[in-house]
């Protein structure tokens, strides 16, 4: 039932201090929806010491000063039991009672921060049945533990394709619709010269953004202080892949522009709903990247190879967007959002100003040390509107324990934004996850925006005879 481990001495990544600091305190929230009602077979304590726990030492140590006043993982023993939540609902017979019992419970655990004394992660077996699943695993994971893709991966080598559990996951592709030619240098050449006026403009304006503009306040952005420990509510939106693929086939588009121009006119249509003048306000998006150039996540036996160790972490950086602004022409052609967004990210992707940015930051790091770059960051996302992440999820279903998986979805929580927007995709099907303050933003009627902007777009997509060329 227990594990103990003598102390070790790896130091705490620089993001791992941030993510664990007295401004910032994130988690990444996995949710596994069962299919079938969770019985008491499932060998939850098993499953932690012989599959979770040995997939990195980080999640048997916590964090501590050496005496030379750097932050260090310590081992520790980890008593499993303490880690498992299973909470108890008020027996009823009506689904709707325990729906708001759920949603209840899950806001009650994006507020709460874990124990610094013992390893910074938990898990939530909900056996009570949603609209959604029988019943819900909840991984709460501390960021400081690593990023969305070391964390998804942990909790993904849990389970098992439900086809064959012998054959490992496979992942979407990565590559875009359009085609790649070699080019010579001196094709290439005005290309890395716009990059590079394009990377000191980006980089001139992601400092500005940091230190003194801010968005306008909005019916997405409330402008109030401390909202990272207010409540948060979650809702979800299920979207065909086939759609979108048909939509990014039509445009000549990624899936990646097809759903951020998505999310893009449905948070201006949630504007104009509560405010008209909402659609013209000055607002950003800060969009997550992985920096790791990879195509999937790796196995337990591949994260314990001292070759691939590496990958695990915070391997992350973000690019901030300006969110287009409604007018008269995108109102009657929504297509334009999904090829402005494509444009936009374009151009911020082939920019050097991401890593310009984690250059400053490390040496604030140096300067001044974890807790001005958490300011930094904290102040970064304040500024903003919104953050989008993204993670690409199996093509095959899963199961835990032989509990069939019928969903999956994440979020993730620290920052002082007042709406953070998650995608996943899983077999055929894309989640986009709400995470909207309590009391601020209509959770309901946001909803039906994103939706609504989903088929608007669909729509006018498949309206067309041909692929546009509009790159």
């Amino acid at each position: 039932m227990e594990q103990f481990y003598e102390e070790i001495e790896e130091p705490v990544s620089p993001p791992g201090q941030y993510f664990n600091s007295s401004v910032i305190c994130s988690y990444v929230y996995g949710f596994l929806e069962v299919a079938v009602p969770i019985d008491d077979d499932i060998p939850t304590i098993s499953l932690l010491r012989d599959v979770f726990l040995p997939i990195n030492p980080r999640f048997s140590s916590i964090m501590v000063k050496d005496q030379n006043g750097k932050m260090r993982w310590k081992r520790v023993e980890v008593k499993l039991e303490e880690h498992v939540k299973v909470p108890k609902f008020p027996e009823c017979n009506s689904p709707e009672l325990y729906e708001q019992y759920f949603g209840d419970y899950v806001t009650s655990i994006l507020c709460e921060r874990t124990p610094q004394n013992k390893p910074l992660w938990e898990i939530h077996i909900i056996k009570y049945p949603t609209s959604n699943a029988a019943g819900t695993v909840i991984f709460k994971l501390h960021h400081a533990l690593g990023d969305g893709y070391s964390l998804m991966g942990a909790l993904l080598s849990c389970l098992q394709r439900t086809d064959d559990p012998s054959l490992p996951l496979t992942f979407p592709s990565r590559t875009s619709s359009s085609s790649h030619t070699k080019k010579s240098l001196f094709r290439r050449l005005p290309s890395f010269i716009s990059s590079f006026f394009n990377s000191i403009t980006d980089f001139g304006s992601s400092l500005i953004k940091t230190r003194v503009i801010v968005d306008d306040k909005t019916p997405i952005r409330s402008g109030y202080e401390g909202t990272e420990s207010m409540p948060f509510t979650l809702s979800n939106i299920s979207l065909s892949l086939d759609h979108i693929k048909g939509i990014k086939s039509k445009l000549g588009v990624t899936i990646n522009d097809v759903v951020t121009g998505m999310i893009f006119y449905g948070i201006r249509l949630y504007m104009q709903e509560i405010d008209y003048m909402g659609r013209k306000a000055n607002s950003t998006a800060v969009v997550m990247l992985n920096t790791r150039n990879i195509r999937g996540y790796q196995s337990v036996k591949d994260m314990q190879k001292a070759e691939v160790k590496g990958l695990w972490g915070n391997k992350i950086s973000f690019l901030q967007i300006p969110i287009p602004k409604l007018s008269q022409s995108t109102i009657s052609n929504p297509l334009e959002l999904v090829w402005s967004a494509q444009k936009l990210i374009k151009r911020k992707r082939r920019s050097f100003s991401v890593y310009l940015i984690g250059l400053l930051l490390d040496l604030e790091m140096k300067l001044r040390g974890p807790e001005a770059v958490a300011k930094i960051i904290y102040k970064t996302l304040g500024n903003s509107s919104v953050v989008i992440s993204n993670i690409f999820g199996p093509m095959e279903h899963m199961s835990l324990a032989n509990h069939p998986i019928s969903g999956l979805y994440f979020t993730m929580t620290g920052g002082p934004e007042n709406v953070d927007i998650t995608i996943m995709s899983y077999v055929k099907v894309l989640r986009i996850t709400l995470r909207t303050l309590k009391g601020f933003v209509d959770e309901q009627k946001f909803k039906f925006c994103m939706e609504k902007a989903f088929d608007v777009i669909y729509k006018a997509a498949m309206e067309i005879s041909e692929t546009p060329n509009k790159n």
